[in-house]
Protein backbone atom coordinates (compact mmCIF):
# COMPACT_ATOMS: atom_id res chain seq x y z
CA UNK A 1 0.00 0.00 0.00
CA UNK A 2 2.69 2.04 0.62
CA UNK A 3 4.66 1.74 -2.59
CA UNK A 4 1.40 2.01 -4.73
CA UNK A 5 0.55 5.38 -2.84
CA UNK A 6 4.42 6.59 -3.55
CA UNK A 7 3.69 4.91 -7.37
CA UNK A 8 0.89 7.91 -7.65
CA UNK A 9 3.08 10.62 -7.20
CA UNK A 10 5.74 9.31 -9.88
CA UNK A 11 4.24 11.04 -13.00
CA UNK A 12 3.97 14.38 -11.67
CA UNK A 13 7.28 14.40 -10.37
CA UNK A 14 8.85 13.34 -13.66
CA UNK A 15 7.18 15.78 -15.35
CA UNK A 16 7.80 18.81 -12.50
CA UNK A 17 11.63 17.51 -12.68
CA UNK A 18 11.56 17.00 -16.51
CA UNK A 19 13.14 13.50 -16.11
CA UNK A 20 12.44 10.40 -18.07
CA UNK A 21 12.33 7.18 -16.16
CA UNK A 22 12.84 3.66 -18.18
CA UNK A 23 12.77 0.37 -16.68
CA UNK A 24 15.16 -2.22 -17.27
CA UNK A 25 18.00 -5.03 -16.11
CA UNK A 26 21.51 -4.61 -16.17
CA UNK A 27 23.48 -8.12 -15.85
CA UNK A 28 20.19 -9.24 -14.40
CA UNK A 29 19.39 -6.40 -11.72
CA UNK A 30 16.18 -4.84 -12.17
CA UNK A 31 16.96 -1.21 -12.60
CA UNK A 32 15.19 2.32 -13.38
CA UNK A 33 17.43 4.68 -15.81
CA UNK A 34 16.66 8.16 -15.04
CA UNK A 35 17.35 10.25 -17.82
CA UNK A 36 16.69 14.67 -17.13
CA UNK A 37 15.78 16.58 -20.54
CA UNK A 38 18.96 18.33 -20.31
CA UNK A 39 22.34 17.20 -19.42
CA UNK A 40 25.40 20.10 -19.06
CA UNK A 41 28.29 19.95 -20.80
CA UNK A 42 30.09 18.86 -17.30
CA UNK A 43 28.16 16.22 -16.19
CA UNK A 44 28.21 14.16 -19.82
CA UNK A 45 29.68 11.26 -19.83
CA UNK A 46 29.10 10.82 -15.75
CA UNK A 47 26.90 8.75 -14.47
CA UNK A 48 25.24 8.30 -10.68
CA UNK A 49 24.33 5.02 -9.32
CA UNK A 50 21.38 4.79 -6.55
CA UNK A 51 20.47 2.71 -3.85
CA UNK A 52 16.84 3.17 -2.35
CA UNK A 53 16.18 2.51 1.30
CA UNK A 54 13.31 1.47 2.91
CA UNK A 55 15.03 -0.86 6.04
CA UNK A 56 16.01 -3.22 3.21
CA UNK A 57 12.26 -4.52 2.96
CA UNK A 58 10.44 -1.67 1.40
CA UNK A 59 9.83 0.32 -1.90
CA UNK A 60 10.31 -2.43 -4.24
CA UNK A 61 10.22 -1.10 -8.03
CA UNK A 62 9.38 2.12 -8.95
CA UNK A 63 8.60 3.20 -5.82
CA UNK A 64 12.04 3.19 -5.09
CA UNK A 65 12.89 5.81 -7.95
CA UNK A 66 11.81 9.47 -6.28
CA UNK A 67 15.60 9.87 -4.70
CA UNK A 68 16.77 9.70 -7.99
CA UNK A 69 14.80 11.44 -9.99
CA UNK A 70 15.08 14.14 -7.76
CA UNK A 71 19.03 14.35 -7.82
CA UNK A 72 18.51 13.21 -12.09
CA UNK A 73 16.46 16.74 -12.50
CA UNK A 74 17.57 19.25 -9.59
CA UNK A 75 21.25 17.80 -10.09
CA UNK A 76 21.16 17.14 -13.83
CA UNK A 77 22.63 13.94 -14.07
CA UNK A 78 21.98 10.11 -15.49
CA UNK A 79 20.81 8.26 -13.08
CA UNK A 80 20.84 4.21 -12.34
CA UNK A 81 18.47 3.47 -9.81
CA UNK A 82 18.81 0.05 -8.30
CA UNK A 83 15.70 -2.08 -7.60
CA UNK A 84 17.94 -4.61 -5.78
CA UNK A 85 15.96 -7.92 -4.83
CA UNK A 86 14.77 -7.42 -1.08
CA UNK A 87 12.69 -10.06 1.30
CA UNK A 88 11.14 -12.34 0.52
CA UNK A 89 12.65 -12.93 -2.28
CA UNK A 90 16.11 -12.90 -1.33
CA UNK A 91 18.56 -11.65 2.35
CA UNK A 92 21.71 -10.51 3.06
CA UNK A 93 23.77 -9.96 1.16
CA UNK A 94 21.52 -9.44 -2.18
CA UNK A 95 21.21 -5.98 -1.61
CA UNK A 96 25.08 -4.53 -1.77
CA UNK A 97 25.63 -7.78 -4.27
CA UNK A 98 22.72 -6.11 -6.52
CA UNK A 99 24.01 -2.91 -6.33
CA UNK A 100 28.01 -4.06 -6.77
CA UNK A 101 26.75 -5.69 -10.06
CA UNK A 102 25.05 -2.59 -11.43
CA UNK A 103 28.33 -0.59 -10.00
CA UNK A 104 30.70 -3.21 -12.18
CA UNK A 105 28.38 -3.33 -15.42
CA UNK A 106 28.24 0.61 -14.79
CA UNK A 107 32.49 0.57 -14.50
CA UNK A 108 32.90 -1.21 -18.30
CA UNK A 109 31.86 2.17 -20.25
CA UNK A 110 32.71 4.86 -17.37
CA UNK A 111 36.01 5.35 -15.23
CA UNK A 112 35.64 4.96 -11.54
CA UNK A 113 36.64 8.79 -11.25
CA UNK A 114 32.98 9.64 -13.27
CA UNK A 115 30.84 7.52 -10.93
CA UNK A 116 29.10 8.77 -8.11
CA UNK A 117 26.88 6.30 -5.79
CA UNK A 118 24.40 8.11 -3.45
CA UNK A 119 20.93 7.22 -1.50
CA UNK A 120 19.80 7.67 1.97
CA UNK A 121 18.68 5.85 5.12
CA UNK A 122 19.36 1.98 4.64
CA UNK A 123 20.44 2.79 0.95
CA UNK A 124 22.78 5.25 2.82
CA UNK A 125 24.32 2.48 4.45
CA UNK A 126 24.37 0.65 0.98
CA UNK A 127 26.44 3.17 -0.50
CA UNK A 128 29.34 2.35 2.03
CA UNK A 129 29.19 -1.25 2.00
CA UNK A 130 29.36 -0.61 -1.75
CA UNK A 131 32.55 0.37 -1.57
CA UNK A 132 34.25 -2.26 1.25
CA UNK A 133 33.02 -5.01 -1.27
CA UNK A 134 34.03 -3.28 -4.40
CA UNK A 135 37.68 -3.20 -2.35
CA UNK A 136 36.79 -6.93 -1.69
CA UNK A 137 37.26 -7.51 -5.06
CA UNK A 138 39.92 -5.22 -6.56
CA UNK A 139 37.58 -2.84 -8.04
CA UNK A 140 38.64 0.95 -8.29
CA UNK A 141 36.08 2.79 -6.00
CA UNK A 142 33.62 5.15 -7.31
CA UNK A 143 34.79 9.26 -7.92
CA UNK A 144 31.82 10.45 -4.19
CA UNK A 145 29.99 8.73 -2.40
CA UNK A 146 26.67 10.60 -0.79
CA UNK A 147 25.49 8.76 2.02
CA UNK A 148 22.14 10.12 3.47
CA UNK A 149 21.56 8.66 7.30
CA UNK A 150 23.39 6.35 6.61
CA UNK A 151 21.51 3.09 8.87
CA UNK A 152 25.25 2.74 9.26
CA UNK A 153 25.12 0.31 13.27
CA UNK A 154 22.17 -1.91 13.16
CA UNK A 155 23.71 -2.63 16.70
CA UNK A 156 22.13 0.50 17.86
CA UNK A 157 24.77 1.77 19.41
CA UNK A 158 25.11 5.76 19.35
CA UNK A 159 23.99 8.43 21.41
CA UNK A 160 20.77 9.61 19.65
CA UNK A 161 19.46 6.06 19.73
CA UNK A 162 18.59 7.67 22.69
CA UNK A 163 18.24 11.30 22.72
CA UNK A 164 16.10 11.26 19.41
CA UNK A 165 13.66 8.15 20.88
CA UNK A 166 10.27 9.69 19.82
CA UNK A 167 11.70 12.89 18.64
CA UNK A 168 12.26 11.61 15.28
CA UNK A 169 8.50 11.34 13.96
CA UNK A 170 9.87 9.07 10.72
CA UNK A 171 11.76 6.08 12.79
CA UNK A 172 10.10 6.76 16.03
CA UNK A 173 12.50 4.08 18.14
CA UNK A 174 15.44 2.35 17.98
CA UNK A 175 13.16 -0.93 18.82
CA UNK A 176 11.10 -0.08 16.13
CA UNK A 177 9.93 -1.42 12.62
CA UNK A 178 13.42 -0.48 10.56
CA UNK A 179 15.07 -2.45 13.38
CA UNK A 180 12.75 -5.27 13.07
CA UNK A 181 13.18 -5.03 8.62
CA UNK A 182 16.92 -5.51 9.15
CA UNK A 183 16.71 -8.27 11.28
CA UNK A 184 14.56 -9.79 8.84
CA UNK A 185 16.93 -9.04 6.34
CA UNK A 186 20.32 -10.17 8.28
CA UNK A 187 18.22 -13.66 8.65
CA UNK A 188 20.14 -14.42 11.37
CA UNK A 189 23.41 -12.75 10.10
CA UNK A 190 25.75 -10.75 12.91
CA UNK A 191 24.09 -7.18 12.79
CA UNK A 192 28.00 -6.03 13.33
CA UNK A 193 28.76 -7.81 9.89
CA UNK A 194 30.73 -4.30 7.76
CA UNK A 195 28.56 -5.26 5.26
CA UNK A 196 25.61 -4.81 7.23
CA UNK A 197 27.01 -1.78 9.89
CA UNK A 198 29.45 -0.29 7.58
CA UNK A 199 30.75 1.71 10.34
CA UNK A 200 32.89 -0.65 11.60
CA UNK A 201 34.55 -1.24 8.11
CA UNK A 202 38.02 -0.33 6.93
CA UNK A 203 37.71 3.30 5.57
CA UNK A 204 40.65 4.04 4.19
CA UNK A 205 40.99 4.53 1.13
CA UNK A 206 37.29 5.20 0.30
CA UNK A 207 36.39 8.64 -1.69
CA UNK A 208 35.58 11.96 -0.80
CA UNK A 209 32.03 11.83 0.91
CA UNK A 210 28.95 14.10 1.72
CA UNK A 211 26.63 13.12 4.52
CA UNK A 212 23.25 14.22 5.45
CA UNK A 213 21.46 14.13 8.60
CA UNK A 214 18.90 16.27 11.00
CA UNK A 215 18.90 17.61 15.03
CA UNK A 216 16.05 14.91 15.16
CA UNK A 217 17.11 11.80 13.04
CA UNK A 218 17.11 8.95 15.25
CA UNK A 219 20.66 8.42 13.16
CA UNK A 220 22.00 11.25 13.44
CA UNK A 221 24.87 9.67 15.45
CA UNK A 222 25.31 6.76 12.59
CA UNK A 223 25.99 9.77 10.56
CA UNK A 224 28.26 11.38 12.79
CA UNK A 225 30.24 8.78 13.66
CA UNK A 226 30.69 7.78 9.95
CA UNK A 227 31.71 11.50 9.45
CA UNK A 228 34.21 11.12 12.39
CA UNK A 229 35.33 7.04 10.93
CA UNK A 230 36.32 8.81 7.62
CA UNK A 231 37.93 11.70 8.80
CA UNK A 232 40.40 9.52 10.87
CA UNK A 233 40.80 7.54 7.90
CA UNK A 234 42.28 10.37 6.05
CA UNK A 235 38.85 10.81 3.83
CA UNK A 236 37.41 14.17 2.34
CA UNK A 237 34.32 13.91 4.30
CA UNK A 238 31.26 17.03 4.76
CA UNK A 239 29.21 16.60 6.91
CA UNK A 240 25.47 18.70 6.90
CA UNK A 241 23.03 18.78 9.64
CA UNK A 242 19.43 20.37 9.34
CA UNK A 243 18.08 21.83 11.90
CA UNK A 244 14.42 20.09 13.11
CA UNK A 245 14.48 17.81 10.78
CA UNK A 246 13.55 13.90 11.07
CA UNK A 247 15.65 11.48 9.90
CA UNK A 248 15.36 11.98 5.93
CA UNK A 249 12.84 14.23 5.86
CA UNK A 250 15.10 16.43 2.99
CA UNK A 251 13.78 13.99 0.55
CA UNK A 252 9.86 13.57 0.88
CA UNK A 253 8.89 16.31 -1.42
CA UNK A 254 11.18 17.70 -3.92
CA UNK A 255 8.84 20.96 -3.46
CA UNK A 256 10.52 22.12 -0.40
CA UNK A 257 12.93 24.57 -0.27
CA UNK A 258 14.93 22.43 2.44
CA UNK A 259 14.53 19.76 -0.48
CA UNK A 260 16.26 22.06 -3.19
CA UNK A 261 19.08 23.01 -0.28
CA UNK A 262 19.98 19.67 0.71
CA UNK A 263 20.17 17.87 -3.17
CA UNK A 264 22.23 21.46 -4.33
CA UNK A 265 24.31 20.81 -1.39
CA UNK A 266 24.86 16.96 -3.00
CA UNK A 267 24.95 17.66 -6.37
CA UNK A 268 27.60 20.36 -5.95
CA UNK A 269 29.75 18.04 -3.82
CA UNK A 270 29.76 15.38 -6.98
CA UNK A 271 30.31 18.09 -9.56
CA UNK A 272 33.53 18.91 -7.57
CA UNK A 273 34.49 16.06 -7.35
CA UNK A 274 33.57 13.52 -10.26
CA UNK A 275 35.89 13.44 -12.86
CA UNK A 276 39.31 14.51 -10.62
Amino acid sequence: MQAAATVKGIPAMLERLHVKSEASTIDGVRVHILTPDTIPVENQGKVLVHVHGGCYVLFPGESGTPEGIIMAGDGHYKVISVDYRMPPEAYFPAAVDDALTVYKAVLRDTPAKNIGVFGTSARGALTLELVLRAREQSLPVPGALASGTPMSDATKTGDSFYTNEKVDNILVSRDGFCDAATVIYAKGHDLADPLISPVYGDMHGFPPTILTTGTRDLLLSNTVRVHRKLRRAGVEATLQVYEGQSHAQYEFDDTLPESKEAFGEIASFFGAHLGK
